[in-house]
């Protein structure tokens, strides 16, 4: 119910039969939360009308106090008297005020000008830019010249070849190259050229011109070197002489959600672009075969591509120099990029009729839990709704652990965990969710990925996450469910070309080995150097009982200890864990500590110098920043001391598992084996591998992996071979 600003006569008559005055006295006694009107307690809408309606105000209806009714509204009336006049007062609406102005004085204009836009975009209000027109834009990228000639390309390319260093953009989409821009400097002065395919300059003609650059000395800043590489992959020779300034902004800020030309002329150059939904929407690049002369769009996004990365980064490097992860970025995270293109390009075979057969195997087993769960439920019901499950968990069938929401009941994972070990019913509802993501997602979804040549070309992204742990996408192949057998099942579609082998290395428990090493604890180093079972010598300690007497449960018990203290478990998680109470899980996290007194120095260590500086650091340099430290929430504050615990912990396996690939990748180019590294799954490198070529390849994984990294515990791998991805792990 609304009546307009004003207080229309007519509006206020039918909704609340009184004038707009009485209206005001109504406001008086009931209040109004959205303007901080407080009214008198116990009196709301109907009650109000009715006394106003009545006695006509306030004052009025005070006089005859004895005659209203109910009797809780005579009682707080006469006790909120007060209240109620100067809640009457805050809801006129004051129409006499003196100005000293004139009400054209106020007129503001347009808003969407080119300094709004640059404000909105500094703010990120990306739904408000399609507003602004193209002239209103900022863009402080400058005028790029178009350049077809074939003599005048050859001046473009001398004059950026001896300006020394150039920043390259190229006009891409899906595979099909348009062209690609130029940047330098030149007397101090910006020049910028957009060279497009044509006929008297092809891609190739193109690809030769770069590389004469590269192998003249020149030093290219791109926007993304992977992008490079597919477009000509032979400037991986010329490593050293490519900037790839998204991996630096990565860097500088992991938690950061995007690195692109905007972002980075946002952030280092204190300029306002449009990005290229802005300036493209939903079109092409190009409608036709080519790029039509004086495009302005396609000027634009060229100029940003090359005028960026030339602008920034010499601003990157210094940043990157003064936070100590120059060295890391050159030996780590940029030589990685080449690795990955190699892994994308090669791909991994998909057997299709396995493919379906593991399709099928599901459908008969979602069947099977969908009629065991209707059965125990008592009826039909559609059990991927949130709210019919929770309706027949927490009402009709009165479980435990019920929490309401504003949509129903909660059926998030942490609830129905709680529920599983004792009601079958949960058990199963979470292994049909499990199973029906594993059809949709890969045994419905994995073909749609299979490319012409049998394999699937995922992507990996190395400017993810906020630890360091390379992603995957197209699909993710990084989060393929394995609590479950059939679930690790999919594995088998996953078959090596005819004449290869697959072949497995995983890392053996190496965040608790960096754990032991940064935390210097002389007990848990001297157990890896004697290669004693950590969770059975753990367990022992933990629970007061002879390493002989380990059971396999008090086993499995120690290593949710150890592996939860790597990932800042509380006691309410490890009890959780554990199915025991807080208390005893304080006791063990607690005998843990007092087991290894190093480990607990070191993790409230990070944690207090993440609190000091805002951030923590892997071995190799790399920060994470932890703003949730300074957070007034404590769920936010909480989460954060967890992240400063094994943020560095977890970074540096990262760091190590990253130069085992690019040691292993380069090992195998140099012995000119055929054998191929197809993909990283965390801790996990496989490689397809030629059958005459097995040993070698053994031999390199062993070798590199163990070598990546020097800690005062050795680095551990465990090797598998396989006609399939499954058979290998």
């Amino acid at each position: 119910k609304t009546v307009t600003e004003d207080y229309d006569e007519d509006a206020v008559k039918d909704l609340y039969g009184v004038s707009p005055k009485e209206f005001i006295e109504m406001k008086g006694l009931m209040g109004d939360t959205s303007d901080n009107i407080p009214g008198v307690p116990g009196i709301g809408e109907k009650t109000a009308s009715k006394i106003i309606s009545t006695w006509h105000s306030i004052e009025n209806a005070y006089d005859h106090i004895e005659e209203i009714k109910p009797a809780r509204a005579k009682n707080n009336l006469s006790q909120y008297y007060d209240q109620a006049i100067m809640s009457r007062d805050l809801a006129t609406i004051k129409t006499d005020c003196d100005l000293d102005y004139h009400f054209q004085d106020a007129r503001i204009g347009t808003l969407f000008n080119s300094k709004a836009y640059k404000l909105f975009k500094e703010l990120d209000l990306k739904s408000l830019l399609h507003y602004f027109e193209k002239d209103q834009k900022a863009s402080d990228a400058g005028e790029i010249l178009w350049t077809e000639d074939p003599e005048t390309i050859g001046q473009v390319f001398s004059s950026a070849c001896a300006a020394g260093k150039a920043g390259l953009g190229i006009l891409e989409e899906e595979g099909i190259y348009y062209g690609l821009s130029l940047a330098w400097l030149e007397d101090g002065r910006l020049k910028n050229h957009l060279i497009p395919v044509r006929e008297a300059m092809s891609v190739d003609d193109l690809k030769e011109r770069v590389l004469g650059l590269l192998s003249h000395g020149v030093c290219l800043a791109v926007m993304d070197y992977k992008a490079l590489l597919y477009f000509d992959d032979r400037t991986r020779d010329y490593e050293d002489q490519i900037e790839d300034v998204s991996v630096m902004a990565y860097l500088l800020n992991p938690i950061q959600s995007s690195f692109d030309y905007e972002d980075l002329a946002r952030d280092y150059l204190k300029e306002t672009l449009p990005s290229r939904k802005e300036i493209y929407g939903k079109e092409r690049i190009c409608l036709g075969d080519e790029l039509q002369e004086g495009d302005e769009k396609a000027s634009l996004l060229a100029s940003v591509l090359s005028f960026v990365p030339l602008q920034t980064s010499e601003i990157l490097k210094k940043k990157l120099e003064e936070e100590e992860m120059w060295d890391l970025y050159r030996e780590i995270d940029h030589p990685l990029t080449p690795t990955l293109y190699d892994m994308e390009r090669y791909g991994i075979t998909v057997e299709r009729d396995a493919l379906a057969d593991y399709g099928s195997r599901l459908v008969g087993r979602i069947d099977e839990l969908e009629k065991g769960i209707w059965d125990k439920a008592g009826r039909e019901f559609n059990i991927n709704s949130p709210k019919q499950l929770g309706v027949i968990l927490f009402e009709e069938m009165k479980l435990p652990f019920a929490k309401k929401t504003k949509t129903g009941y909660s059926t998030s994972a942490d609830v129905l965990d709680k529920l599983a070990p004792d009601y079958p019913i949960v058990s199963e509802v979470l292994e049909y969710r499990q199973l029906t993501k594993l059809k949709s997602t890969y045994a419905d979804g994995l073909i749609a990925f299979v490319r012409e040549d049998g394999k699937i070309h995922g992507k990996f992204h190395q400017k993810v996450t906020a630890t360091g742990r390379l992603s995957s996408s197209d699909p993710n192949l990084q989060n393929i469910p394995v609590r479950l057998p059939l679930g690790r099942e999919i594995r088998k579609v996953f078959v090596p070309e005819p004449g290869c082998i697959f072949v497995s290395a995983d890392y053996s428990q190496i965040e608790l080995r960096i754990l032991a090493h940064m935390a210097g604890d002389d007990h848990l180093i001297d157990a890896y150097h004697q290669d004693k079972d950590i969770h059975r010598m753990t367990a022992s300690q933990v629970f007061g009982v002879p390493l002989e007497e380990v059971t396999p449960l008090l086993r499995r018990s120690a290593k949710a200890v150890n592996f939860g203290i790597v990932y800042g478990i509380s006691a309410f998680g490890l009890g959780q864990d554990l199915d025991i109470t807080r208390k005893e899980a304080q006791d063990y996290i607690a005998k843990y500590f007092g087991t290894y007194p190093g480990i607990k120095k070191y993790l409230d260590g990070n944690v207090s110098f993440a609190k000091d500086h805002g951030y923590t650091r892997t071995l190799y340099g790399r920060i994470r920043p932890l703003p949730e430290l300074k957070s007034r929430n404590f769920a936010q504050r909480a989460f954060g001391e967890r992240a400063a615990m094994n943020s560095s912990i977890q970074g540096t396996a990262a760091d190590i598992i990253k130069i085992a690939m690019i040691r292993v990748s380069a090992r195998l180019r140099r012995e000119g084996l055929k054998s191929r590294m197809i993909l990283q799954i965390h801790d996990e490198l496989l490689i397809e591998t030629r059958e005459n070529e097995l040993e070698a390849v053994k031999k390199i994984l062993t070798e590199e992996m163990m070598g990546a990294a020097d800690l005062k515990v050795p680095l551990s791998i465990d090797i598998q071979t396989g006609r399939t991805w499954y058979e290998a792990k």
